[in-house]
């Protein structure tokens, strides 16, 4: 796994082991470790996971523990023997990293979080049909709950609609959603709130769907009432970024060409300064994982790579514009994973209920 040569490797952190062993489970505060030694792997788990680890048998030993018993019982004879022992040193905790070496025979800790990163980094075909799955219903979702969008909903009655229509067509939530409206949609990372929708408001829903797993990542926009040139003229900005970036997705290029291409389009316009993120971020198990799109970033994009397209502009206290979409690199450019309409949305405000009505 890593470029020496380690008696075992103990890996801890829960997307790791569903990656390696398809196994998915979070254990909370209780231990749940992967032992992996040239001859044999063995999983360590929760009792109360112990019925859904067996169906893993076929990919390692299953070894459970009660709550109260000695989880680090079972670490120890796992790694009988094995003194250098690769780890993930971004996941396993100080205290962790000390009582497995106090209870095993681990002698020395090599970190082998890089290597499961470049391992995840590059998606075979079965993990790219499952994140177009996740972006297919990710679409289907956007169509629908845009069309009910209505003034006077909150913020957090839309996040809940979003989750519920997930479910309706056999997803699960990627994230929590975001809902932003009016000045909160120039807050990139803001939760949503009881705030009401009211007409001038631009709406940004950034959210996914997840299938077995694997995650998907979408933006879309919409105004209440009709759009002003000002409305218009962002908007269509964000998306000619968006589009330059997906332009200049190929294999052989860097990520931070990429996110020039889309910096560029922003910078010309005189708003560069409003453009305060990354153009995007790799998608897999996780919903932020590698490769990252930064500014100058030098990594070679490959083919089976994917990761978002995701260009915004804020403007605060007024409001902001992101356009988003999954996107797997081809050798000669790149496939769309989410592919609901682009447009700004227009929510009718003699469709709405009186502002403050239940």
């Amino acid at each position: 796994m890593a470029r020496r040569n380690l008696d075992a490797a103990y890996i801890t952190k829960p997307v790791s082991i569903a990656y390696l062993t398809g196994f998915h489970a979070e254990p909370f505060e209780r231990l749940m470790a992967l032992a992996v030694r040239p001859d044999r792997a063995t999983l360590i788990v929760p009792a109360i996971e112990r019925e859904k680890a067996g169906r893993h048998g076929d990919v390692a030993e299953i070894m459970s523990w009660r709550d109260g018993e000695d989880g680090y019982a079972l670490v120890r004879t796992a790694l009988e023997g094995c003194a250098e022992v690769g780890v993930e040193k971004e996941h396993l905790s100080l205290q962790a990293a000390e009582t497995l070496i106090a209870r095993t025979a681990a002698r020395e800790m090599v970190d082998v979080s890089p290597e499961l990163r470049r391992l995840r980094r590059i998606k075979n075909q079965e993990e790219i049909e499952k994140l177009a799955r996740a972006g297919s219903i990710t679409d289907t979702v956007a169509g629908e709950v845009i069309d009910r969008l209505r003034p006077g909903q909150t913020e957090l009655e839309i996040s809940v609609m979003i989750g519920a229509a997930i479910g309706d067509h056999g997803g699960t939530l990627s994230f929590e959603s975001l809902v932003q409206s009016g000045a909160n949609s120039a807050l990139p990372h803001m939760r949503p709130t009881s705030r009401r929708l009211a007409p001038g408001d631009f709406v940004l829903l950034d959210f996914g769907a997840a299938f077995d797993g694997y995650r998907a990542d979408t933006t879309r926009m919409a105004v209440v009432g009709e759009p002003s040139e000002r409305h218009k003229e962002i908007h269509d900005l964000v998306l000619a970024a968006h589009d330059a970036a997906v332009a200049a997705v190929r294999a052989g290029t860097t990520t931070g060409s990429v996110d020039a291409a889309a910096r560029q389009v922003i910078d010309a316009a005189g708003m560069g300064d409003l453009f305060f993120h990354r153009v995007g971020h790799g998608l897999g198990l996780e919903a932020h994982e590698d490769p990252s799109l930064d500014p100058g970033s030098a990594t070679v994009l490959e083919a089976g790579m994917v990761f978002t397209i995701e260009p915004g502009i804020y403007i605060p206290g007024w409001g902001g514009v992101r356009i988003e979409d999954d996107v797997v690199v081809e050798r000669a450019g790149c496939r769309l994973l989410t592919k609901a309409d682009h447009s700004l949305r227009v929510i009718p405000v003699s469709a709405g209920r009186a502002q403050g009505a239940p």
